[in-house]
């Protein structure tokens, strides 16, 4: 069955929106690039990057920049927002990787690429998030933006992902608890990966 073009988007951007729609249909998950670069019978992943990059920006997608697993189809969120696995509120453990399941969240506004994470830990306590609990988190293309006392999910590269308050002094970055029993963990910009901000935390009672 061939679907009728889409009026804004163009042959290419058409064609690919139209092959993840049937293969989320099939497979209840997104595709990789490598598949999607197989599929539209490309050598390389930039044209997948971009014609991705312009469905989001049209809004039929979502989707955190690199993270192909992360796509999802905007008209699928009724579904529920990925569980893209478990951050720490503590220490620091291995960052996610693939959506293990669904978080039906409707009422929340739907912000583009926003993606869940279960907390491990108590360290944000005092923010009152709590182990167990959901955070929402909404990607940061520019970290710049950020604003001091902002909840992030940061990514410290070899060691793994946090929550934590963000704080910039100086030429560092500083990651503070919300919870006197943890010291805060500072390092230089280059050390540190901001995945987002915290948008909303879902608890179930």
């Amino acid at each position: 069955m061939v679907s009728s073009p889409l009026n804004d988007l163009t042959d290419a951007q058409n064609e690919l929106y139209l092959w993840i729609k049937d293969y989320v249909k099939d497979f209840h998950h997104s595709p990789s690039i490598r598949q999607m670069m197989q599929a539209m019978g490309l050598k390389s992943p930039a044209p997948i990057q971009s014609r991705l990059k312009h469905l989001q920006d049209k809004g039929y997608i979502s989707w955190q920049e690199g993270k192909a697993r992360t796509l999802q189809l905007v008209d699928s969120f009724m579904d529920g927002i990925p569980i893209m696995g478990s951050i720490a509120a503590g220490g620091l453990i291995e960052t996610f990787s693939d959506v293990q399941e669904k978080l039906d969240i409707t009422e929340v506004l739907k912000t583009k690429g926003v993606f869940a994470l279960t907390v491990n830990g108590d360290s944000m306590i005092d923010a009152c998030i709590s182990d167990g609990d959901m955070v929402l988190i909404e990607p940061i293309k520019d970290p710049f933006l950020l604003r001091n006392g902002m909840i992030v999910s940061a990514l410290v590269p070899g060691l793994g992902t946090t929550l934590k308050y963000f704080v910039r002094k100086g030429n560092q970055i500083i990651l503070e608890a919300a919870n006197p029993a943890y010291e805060p963990i500072v390092l230089n910009p280059e050390q540190i990966q901001i995945q987002g901000k915290l948008v909303a935390v879902w608890r179930k009672i």
